[in-house]
């Protein structure tokens, strides 16, 4: 049985992997906590956009979830946790315990991963019908020991994606990625010291990101597609 509640470290390599129950049965919760002083930016439906934040989540919930509540539902799951002030929130049907990390530089990346729906970003006719309901989520959580600015927060986003996309077009999955997928990536609060200006692929700490993200979201998918090719569950 999966912890309830656990105190984690300013490490995103100390992710705790709690649990919480829903329709009956135990699902995984991982919980990254640095604390206060860190600024994210997001795209997840709890916590997104950028500013203060102490903590992280990514929730494993039920294949076709049907909660109508995602916010107050993640709110619920980080009290419960023993989380308090502001973070972020995220959510997947994908499996949260086989979570792959990656260092680069001091860069670091988790990634969680599930590839049954995907496609094209700009595929014809995209968001004119509803996405079938199997594990397609990618969450891509990042941390750098460096503070950055505004427009490189978001710059890391972009950096963050195109290294997933990389990843996944070099597995041969033929998508830049799934419907819903996500991202955080987290910096130290600037206090006073100059901050990183620049989050792109040439940057010092934007390549060191891209290349942790590029190797964990290979790492994550690498074994689905091979049991996709194989006919076989996952």
């Amino acid at each position: 049985m999966l912890p309830r509640t656990l105190l984690t470290g300013p490490s995103l390599a100390d992710a705790a992997l709690l649990a919480h129950e829903e329709q009956g049965r135990e699902w995984p919760l991982l919980v990254w906590a640095p604390g206060p002083g860190v600024r994210m930016v997001s795209s997840a439906v709890l916590g997104g956009g950028v500013g203060e934040r102490a903590w992280v989540l990514n929730a494993q919930v039920p294949p076709g979830y049907g909660r109508l509540d995602p916010v107050a539902h993640l709110r619920e799951l980080a009290s419960g946790a023993g989380l308090v002030g502001r973070g972020v929130g995220l959510m997947t049907a994908a499996s949260v315990a086989d979570r792959r990390h990656a260092v680069d530089g001091d860069a670091q990346a988790v990634v969680t991963a599930g590839i049954g729906v995907r496609g094209w970003a700009a595929a014809p006719g995209a968001g004119d019908v509803a996405a079938p309901r199997r594990p397609g989520t990618i969450n891509i959580i990042v941390s750098l020991p460096v503070p950055l600015t505004d427009a490189a927060l978001v710059n890391a986003v972009a950096t963050a994606t195109e290294a997933k996309t990389q990843a996944l077009v070099e597995l041969g999955a033929d998508a830049s990625g799934t419907p819903t997928d996500a991202v955080c990536v987290a910096a130290p609060t600037p206090t006073g010291a100059e901050a990183e200006a620049f989050a792109g692929p040439r940057s010092l700490w934007g390549a060191r990101l891209a290349r942790a993200v590029h190797r964990a979201t290979r790492s994550a998918c690498a074994d689905l597609l091979a049991a996709e090719r194989a006919g076989r569950p996952r």
